[in-house]
């Protein structure tokens, strides 16, 4: 196990100079949130991994609060590097997730909102889905709880599990792997999870359109299908910033989603109330990305 328990809390830190996973966490103004997404990955054991935090509050940032503070020194004492940055001006949610992936140095980088708490062993299941499965990225679809007793058959029917190898994908609206963004609404994939009965440590690989708030890439993929470089093209109010990035890396290596997932939306208000600039809208309609 990487993390170290408490009773050598106390003992001098010495963070490894390397780790298998950077976990990049983009903020803003969700103090309250950032604990408990912080709190989960201090439920983490293996793989070794090190936390950037990129805040661009309007006040002071995040980690001052005192329960984001208090987990982000737990990460700490027991061996997780965690980087505290500013990120100001704004200049839009792709130029800020650029900005995250260049901070990252690891082999495996997992992008993981502020508003999503992770349950012990997910970030474990999901590096080793990505080196048995070789793809671009995987990700887990964060479920909202609220909707336990909200079943959805007429969106989870577009579920496919991948059957062999994951491979390259295009996605584009209109298409029919488009038409399987409704999977990852309300509580869907929970329930698709008891529906096949998967046991304690089973997992299975699924063919999605998109994934956001928990994604976990090869960060070569992800950098050579242009990350989110695309920012200078878009105004700074736009969304869909993910979706493009992962399209590009869909086409080159595969993606996936990993069955059952971890991630647990907080369902707290949305910081993106502004979407009518989709990013893949735009760049798409203009040529390649």
């Amino acid at each position: 196990m990487s993390r170290r328990s408490s009773e050598a809390w106390a003992q001098q830190t010495d963070f490894p100079e390397t780790v298998t996973v950077d976990v990049l966490v983009p903020t803003c103004n969700r103090p309250a949130e950032l604990a408990v997404t912080l709190s989960g990955l201090a439920g983490q054991s293996d793989p070794a991994f090190a936390v950037v935090i990129s805040d661009q509050s309007a006040g002071e940032p995040g980690w001052e609060h005192p329960a984001a503070a208090a987990m982000a020194r737990v990460l700490e004492a027991q061996g997780r590097r965690v980087r505290r940055l500013r990120h100001l001006p704004r200049r839009g949610l792709a130029e800020h997730r650029q900005f995250m992936l260049d901070q990252a140095t690891a082999d495996q980088c997992l992008f993981l909102d502020d508003d999503v708490w992770l349950e012990p062993g997910a970030l474990q299941q999901l590096s080793r889905a990505l080196d048995e499965l070789g793809c671009g990225f995987v990700g887990m679809a964060p479920q909202g709880l609220s909707f336990l007793n909200d079943r959805r058959p007429e969106q989870t029917a577009v579920f496919q599990a991948w059957d062999g190898p994951v491979s390259a994908e295009k996605i584009r609206p209109g298409d029919a792997g488009f038409d399987r963004w409704p999977l990852h609404s309300a509580a869907n994939l929970s329930h698709l999870s008891a529906d096949l009965k998967l046991q304690p440590g089973q997992w299975l690989p699924y063919r999605v359109a998109w994934l956001g708030g928990c994604v976990l890439y090869r960060r070569e993929a992800l950098t050579s299908a242009g990350g989110f470089s695309f920012w200078t093209r878009l105004p700074a109010d736009h969304a869909g910033e993910d979706v493009l990035a992962q399209w590009q890396v869909m086409e080159r290596y595969g993606g996936a989603g990993i069955l059952p997932s971890g991630a647990v939306h907080l369902e707290s208000p949305t910081t993106v109330a502004d979407r009518r600039v989709e990013a893949y809208e735009v760049l798409l309609n203009r040529g390649p990305a």
